[in-house]
């Protein structure tokens, strides 16, 4: 049976090609909430969906079921707290999205705190991709018999967005989604915003400032008002050097 489709958009590259030089990224995420992923319509994810930069399609997995409760979950083999989503639902919902082009092969995605951890390198990687699908699990999660399945017929990843449970991968996928997004080119207006960004390059962003100058006894670093380039770039790598060794060690490795 058919999913729900509802047309939102996701997400591409800044670095991996030009404007010109590539279609949109296909982002395709099955979920028993669709409607969860509505905040993708929004914001500049919504205008570049409008602008065709990104696609974005949802798919009701409920919608793959056959009983009249439309069940998706059941008791887990040998016992335990919670259900586990069955595979049969999954199969026919992947299936059907693989064969609705069936001139790519996407890379599919299940979020779970289980997997790998989702950085800014993964969703440099991702955003090269032309195709991604999200599969959200809920309860316990999916039957780990259809990552085996799936696994052998595309790229698969299992990935984390940090050491928590989420009551289902919708959140992850809209945290992915969007900073995958945010690198296809023309999403975000000024490309170099991107460049130093924290985790861009293995340091955190220094702090920024606007007007005005003074504000309830705080004032502006007087570098940033000297119109010095050369020292205001100094400064920044200071404070991204400072503010990395301060609040994330572990990015500068070991010293």
């Amino acid at each position: 049976m058919p999913a729900t489709r509802t047309p939102l958009t996701a997400a591409a590259p800044q670095e991996v090609a030009s404007e010109a030089s590539r279609a949109a990224l296909r982002i395709d995420v099955v979920s028993i909430f669709p409607e969860y992923l509505a905040p993708l319509d929004l914001s500049l994810i919504g205008k570049a969906q409008r602008d065709g930069l990104l696609e974005v399609h949802t798919h009701d997995l409920r919608a793959f079921t056959h009983d009249r409760h439309r069940t998706v979950d059941a008791t887990p083999y040998g016992g335990g707290a919670g259900m586990v989503m069955k595979p049969e639902p999954w199969g026919e919902a992947l299936d059907h999205v693989l064969a609705s082009d069936p001139t790519r092969t996407p890379v599919l995605v299940v979020p779970g705190p289980g997997g790998d951890r989702f950085t800014q390198p993964v969703a440099r990687e991702l955003a090269g991709a032309d195709w991604l699908v999200f599969a959200c699990g809920r309860y316990e999660g999916i039957d780990e018999r259809v990552v085996l399945e799936y696994s052998r017929r595309v790229d698969l990843r299992v990935l984390s967005l940090g050491d928590y449970v989420l009551n289902g991968g919708e959140v992850a996928v809209l945290a992915m989604t969007e900073a995958i997004a945010r690198l296809v080119p023309g999403v975000i207006g000024n490309a170099e915003s991107l460049v130093e960004e924290s985790h861009e390059d293995g340091l955190l962003e220094y702090p920024v400032f606007t007007k005005p100058a003074s504000w309830r006894g705080h004032d502006v670093p007087d570098v940033l008002l000297s119109g010095n380039h050369a020292r205001i770039a100094a400064w920044r790598h200071e404070q991204r050097v400072s503010r990395t060794a301060a609040r994330r060690p572990d990015m500068l490795g070991p010293t």
